[in-house]
């Protein structure tokens, strides 16, 4: 079960990540004072991964109940480790969507992320 422990750890960071690059080289001192200013200005890519941002730390709280609760209850780990990481690739896959502006895809990767926690709450109801 490491493993989709591992993945509980990458996914707790991709809003981090996001948010790092849609801020890194924008123009003027950054003020920790008022660390959400920078990001009113953003826009296109950047105001983009911004909301990815905010994306990723509203899908990461079932994620992560639903990986518990399926290790609690003793999910086999095949299936635990494989909705995890593809949890995780959707995840990459749709702030990449995001970035690049390309809707309907990042609404499947969001349906097929959530479909694995679906799968992680279904396989532990089941038990």
């Amino acid at each position: 079960m490491s493993f989709a422990i591992w993945m509980l750890l990458v996914a707790s960071t991709m809003p981090y990540v996001c948010v790092g690059i849609a801020r890194r080289g924008l123009p003027g001192p950054y003020d920790n004072n008022m660390p959400r200013k920078a990001i009113e200005h953003l826009t296109g890519w950047r105001q983009r991964l911004e909301w990815a941002h905010r994306n990723n730390f509203e899908n990461f709280p079932p994620f992560a109940a639903a990986v518990i609760i399926a290790i609690v209850t003793q999910v086999p780990s095949g299936w635990v480790n494989g909705l995890a990481a593809a949890f995780v690739v959707a995840r990459i896959l749709h702030n990449l969507a995001y970035a690049f502006d390309k809707a309907a895809l990042r609404s499947a990767l969001w349906t097929v992320g959530y479909a694995c926690v679906a799968g992680l709450f279904v396989a532990a109801a089941t038990r």
